[in-house]
């Protein structure tokens, strides 16, 4: 299946990115350190042109550590200030704010030579759906300041969050693209959450959730659901079902229960620590583990 979502209210939200991109003076990007290259939005890349640039690699602790290095050399080889974060437990918080403040060092020797001084810098948090805006913008501010949920859509509008005298943050909707031109895009971002699950077909990701992890990951689902494994995806998934005891009236082992908890189990990290990408590979098929 092809893996396409973009409703409206979404082109709605970038409308409204591109006019506040006037009041900002940097914008801070967060992407799923499991598929860095998948989550990031080429759209903000063409909005944001001219900005300082802050790439925060969230969810750290679900991803393959030392692939998440090289990510960061990747970005930071690009032109990005990079910081690898984990929201939920405050990891690499402190730095963002040291790191922000580097990014505008520039604007802000600027101000001071013009005698402007104490003005905070503007910040714009922006992502695909579900990546922990709202959840690294808790952690940053140290405080509740913007609702969080484990699905996509809950950021609904624009938010100021002043948190110092030194940084103000504009919370934004997370924004996908009109159109993924590469399937495998579409599959890592719906394989995360950030498409709506009810558009999709759960048993077809677990599917390719179950073939990437045998091949890229061995052992992990055997760990997990003590099970043998092989290289079918149907029959990883009959039996994980079988294992987690997954059945229809009259005892007929249920696949698409089964692709929901392997699904809710790599989501939450419950498998395993994996990437699903690594820097220049085109396709989950490419990414081999050396």
């Amino acid at each position: 299946m092809q893996y396409q979502w973009y409703p409206g209210h979404m082109t709605k939200a970038k409308r409204q990115m591109m006019e506040d991109l006037k009041l900002i003076d940097v914008v801070v990007e967060l992407v799923d350190a499991r598929i860095p290259h998948s989550s990031k939005n080429p759209d903000i890349d063409t909005m944001a042109n001219g900005k300082s640039r802050v790439l925060l690699l969230n969810k750290a602790d679900l991803a393959d550590r030392e692939k998440t290095a090289a990510w960061k050399t990747y970005y930071e080889a690009a032109g990005y200030y990079v910081v690898t974060v984990d929201s939920k437990a405050g990891f690499g918080i402190k730095e963002v704010g040291s790191v922000v403040a580097l990014a505008c060092r520039e604007k802000t020797e600027r101000d001071r030579r013009r005698g402007i001084k104490n003005r905070p810098i503007r910040a714009m948090v922006v992502g695909i759906p579900n990546v922990g805006k709202s959840t690294f913008i808790n952690a940053f501010a140290k405080k509740a300041v913007t609702k969080t949920g484990n699905k996509p859509g809950v950021t609904k509008g624009k938010q100021w969050i002043r948190l110092n005298r030194d940084v103000e943050l504009l919370d934004t909707p997370g924004i996908l693209w009109p159109k993924f031109e590469d399937r495998a895009v579409g599959l890592r971002i719906a394989l995360i959450g950030s498409i709506n699950d009810e558009i999709l077909v759960g048993t077809e990701l677990g599917f390719e959730l179950s073939n990437f992890l045998t091949k890229n990951y061995p052992g992990l689902l055997k760990a997990k659901y003590g099970v043998e494994e092989c290289d079918d995806g149907n029959e990883m998934l009959l039996r994980v079902a079988r294992a987690r005891a997954c059945l229809k009236k009259g005892g007929e082992l249920d696949v698409e229960k089964a692709a929901g908890f392997l699904l809710d189990d790599f989501r939450n990290g419950k498998i395993g620590c994996f990437t699903l990408e690594i820097p220049d590979s085109p396709s989950p098929d490419s990414q081999e583990q050396g």
